[in-house]
C-alpha cells in the first residue's frame, strides 16, 4: 500500500479510535500497589488481603484461604515487593495456562508454539499467527479463570481467521459459546494501575 492509502485509512477510522482510547482511560482501575500489610489484591478473581512477614529467608508468597503471605527480607523496597509480586503471578499464570491451551488445541484442531506473557497496557492480549505464538497480559492473573480461558481462546482463533469479521465471531460461538458473557465481565473488572508517563 502507498503512503496517501494509508493516511486515507486511518483518517476514515479515527473517530472509532478516539472513541476507544476514551473507553480504555475512562475504564475503572486499581490505586496503586505498594505491598503494604491490609492491601486488597486478586488472584482468579477473588480478593486476598496481603500479609507482610519481614524474615531474613529467601523472598516468596504463599497463597492461603483469604490472604497473600508475602515473605520478605527486612528493609525490602516497595519496588522489590511489587517485583516479587508481579513475578509470583507471572508463575501462577505459567502454571495454569497450559492445561487450557491443550484442551482448546483438541477442541479447535490447531496448535500454537508457544505462549508467553508481558505486561501490557491496552491490550489484554496478542496473537502472531506467522510465529504461531501468543502473548497474555500479566494482569489477567488477577481476574476469574473464564475471563483468561476466553482471552486465550480469542488470540487462538487468530491462527484460524486474522481479523474481527463474522467469521472470527462464528468460531468464537461454536468454540466458546458465552463469550460474550467473559468479555463483558472483564471489561467490568477494573484494570491494574498504570503509570501514563511511563
Amino acid at each position: 500500500m502507498d503512503t496517501e492509502t494509508i493516511r486515507v485509512f486511518i483518517i476514515s477510522k479515527t473517530a472509532w479510535i478516539r472513541k476507544q482510547q476514551a473507553k480504555f482511560q475512562s475504564q475503572n482501575r486499581e490505586t496503586i500497589r505498594e505491598c503494604i500489610p491490609r492491601e486488597s489484591h486478586y488472584f482468579l478473581g477473588k480478593r486476598y488481603l496481603l500479609h507482610v512477614i519481614e524474615q531474613n529467608g529467601p523472598a516468596r508468597i504463599v497463597l492461603k484461604h483469604s490472604t497473600l503471605d508475602m515473605y520478605i527480607p527486612k528493609q525490602a523496597s516497595i519496588q522489590k515487593r511489587q517485583t516479587l509480586l508481579s513475578e509470583w503471578y507471572r508463575s501462577q499464570l505459567k502454571a495454569l495456562v497450559p492445561s487450557y491451551i491443550v484442551a482448546l488445541e483438541k477442541k479447535m484442531n490447531l496448535t500454537i508454539a508457544e505462549f508467553r506473557i508481558r505486561k501490557m497496557k491496552t491490550k489484554w492480549g496478542t496473537c502472531n499467527p506467522k510465529a504461531r505464538r501468543i502473548w497474555l497480559n500479566l494482569e489477567l492473573a488477577k481476574k476469574p479463570m473464564e475471563c483468561i480461558e476466553y482471552i486465550i481462546a480469542h488470540e487462538m482463533l487468530h491462527l484460524l481467521e486474522r481479523h474481527h469479521n463474522e467469521r472470527f465471531l462464528a468460531y468464537m460461538d461454536k468454540f466458546m459459546p458465552q463469550w460474550k458473557q467473559h468479555k463483558a465481565e472483564l471489561g467490568r473488572l477494573p484494570l491494574g494501575h498504570v503509570d501514563w508517563e511511563e
